[in-house]
């Protein structure tokens, strides 16, 4: 789904840059226009009418992909994941350990200081 509408978005994206494009300029920055190959009143209308229906389209489309995308995300956020509070008569409920890497770094810290100790061997010779 979320592969045709980009089609389709990026055929309105094409479209709307070639129909503005076709419009007559009416001075510019440069100062340079008023020469078109499609000039007339007639014309301009058309033109000035298909780049707001292709304006609107490309606004849809762009709301579309938005709305796909996140229907598609996962939650990333805290609260979404946080544990329910306890009610305001009762104690908290220790908060569950969470295996973070400072966690481990400090597991692994306290089994470094704890291990040589005991696994000391004993010197050669029965000191």
């Amino acid at each position: 789904m979320q592969s045709v509408l980009i089609v389709i978005h990026l055929m309105i994206v094409v479209a709307l840059v070639v129909t503005v494009l076709l419009q007559r300029s009416e001075g510019g920055a440069l100062g340079v226009g008023g020469s078109g190959f499609m000039t007339g009143r007639g014309q301009a209308n058309v033109l000035t009418r298909a780049t707001a229906i292709l304006a609107a389209l490309f606004f849809a489309t762009s709301l579309g992909l938005t709305v796909l995308a996140k229907l598609n995300q996962a939650p990333a956020t805290l609260i979404q994941s946080a544990p329910p509070a306890a009610p305001a008569g009762e104690a908290p409920a220790q908060a569950p350990v969470q295996n973070n890497l400072l966690d481990q770094l400090k597991q692994l810290e306290e089994q470094r200081q704890q291990g040589p100790a005991s696994d000391q061997p004993s010197a050669p010779g029965g000191k």
